[in-house]
């Protein structure tokens, strides 16, 4: 065996020992940081900030002075945000490092699996208020192209990560209590979360339960958590309507190989990280559900994402086809589902696992800071290290953690 081979797992090893100690300095940052952050929406959550933002998807050129402040904010002053609005706890972060601890826990002991039931009640105490079943979403409004959604108003973009969340919990200790939790989540999303047949076997989910919108990473969500439910708890109905929701994520797969965000005529850009999203409940969805349909549309959507989402370097872009103008150069979320992407396919792509040695490497190379956090975005000029947990501090620690206990060779 020549050196060169020789040293090629040695140098993965050495990454995977740094990625544990940035997940594990990362942790203790948080532990004295606390659970509340800021985030990239407070401006934006702010009743000036609501009002500017709808104004603005109704007449976007027009409404380029009054949007133009918030952006300037944003980029230029981020700190502001501290003036305006005040942390909070994100469920989507709890439920990302409940993840990663419980998967710390695995290897490192009962230590980890104690703060990770920290998480996992603050989730049950975050559930959506007024929803029978669990479920949760934003803690702040959220003005969207099809009006306003108020804060607790659930989602089928963030539930299916607290399911995760009580399964990971669930493997470890065998708690009924978690087995309960899951189930309630899968009848949310079988119940609440409607699916809008589109043709017949194929059925469109909405986001919330109170929309009619065709976005595809949401359908891939409902998919991906039916199936899992429905296999779990031997519940054909569910296993049936997971099949539907990932059909539609099949039927709008354009020819090369990429996914609008939505189907509904809003929102047709295609970025990195909704990408991956699609394409990991897809693995997951295949890996559950019957029938070889699936694998296609995984082969042509992991070409696309190394095509067009990916530079030169190997290094994860923002956007395959851009719909708003950004000032920003690189994200911080792009790079953690990345990791999370080529980890879930690299038993069926070799070429995967060296795709997050590399961006591992960058990661820690240049975006984890002294403290234990990271940066958050790199802009045009400069770089924003306001520790947005929910965007995407806590998607970074699920993900080296991930690397640090599953990477191979």
């Amino acid at each position: 065996m020549s050196a060169a081979a020789t040293s090629r797992p040695a140098a993965a090893q050495g990454i995977r020992a740094a990625a544990r100690g940035a997940a594990i300095r990362h942790a203790a940052w948080l532990e004295a940081y606390g659970p509340r952050s800021w985030d990239p929406y407070d401006f934006w959550a702010t009743r000036a900030g609501v009002r500017a933002k709808a104004v603005y998807y109704r007449h976007p050129r027009l409404s380029l002075p009054i949007i133009a402040p918030f952006v300037a904010l944003d980029t230029l002053l981020p700190a502001a945000r501290t003036a305006v609005r005040r942390p909070s706890r994100y469920p989507i972060a709890d439920a990302h490092y409940a993840m990663g601890m419980c998967m710390l826990a695995r290897e490192d002991g009962p230590a980890w699996l104690s703060r990770a039931r920290g998480f996992l009640e603050a989730l049950v105490e975050e559930r959506c208020p007024g929803e029978v079943e669990y479920c949760w979403g934003y803690p702040f409004d959220w003005a969207t192209c099809v009006g306003l959604w108020r804060a607790g108003t659930p989602f089928i973009t963030t539930t299916p990560y607290v399911y995760e969340a009580f399964e990971a919990a669930y493997e470890l200790t065998g708690s009924a209590e978690c087995l309960v939790i899951m189930e309630s989540i899968a009848r949310f999303a079988r119940e609440r979360i409607r699916g809008v047949e589109v043709s017949p076997g194929v059925k469109a989910s909405t986001y919330s339960p109170y929309d009619d919108r065709r976005v595809v990473n949401a359908s891939a969500y409902r998919g991906f958590l039916l199936a899992a439910a429905g296999v779990r708890f031997a519940r054909p109905d569910w296993v049936d309507e997971a099949t539907a929701s990932i059909a539609f994520v099949l039927q709008c797969q354009r020819d090369d190989g990429s996914w609008l965000y939505a189907q509904d005529g809003r929102d047709a850009f295609v970025d990195n990280v909704h990408t991956c999203f699609v394409i990991k409940n897809l693995i997951k969805a295949h890996r559950l559900l019957a029938g070889d349909d699936i694998m296609p549309a995984i082969h042509r959507g992991w070409a696309f994402f190394r095509r067009s989402l990916l530079d030169e370097h190997g290094l994860p872009v923002p956007f395959a086809r851009q719909q708003r103008p950004t000032l920003f150069r690189r994200d911080l979320y792009d790079y953690a589902e990345t990791i999370n992407l080529a980890l879930l396919v690299c038993e069926l792509y070799p070429e995967a696992l060296a795709v997050a040695h590399r961006v591992v490497g960058d990661l820690l190379e240049n975006w984890a800071l002294p403290d234990g956090r990271f940066v958050t975005r790199q802009m045009l000029v400069g770089r924003n290290t306001i520790p947005y947990v929910r965007w995407a501090q806590s998607q970074a620690f699920r993900a080296l953690t991930l690397y640090a206990t599953q990477a191979g060779d």
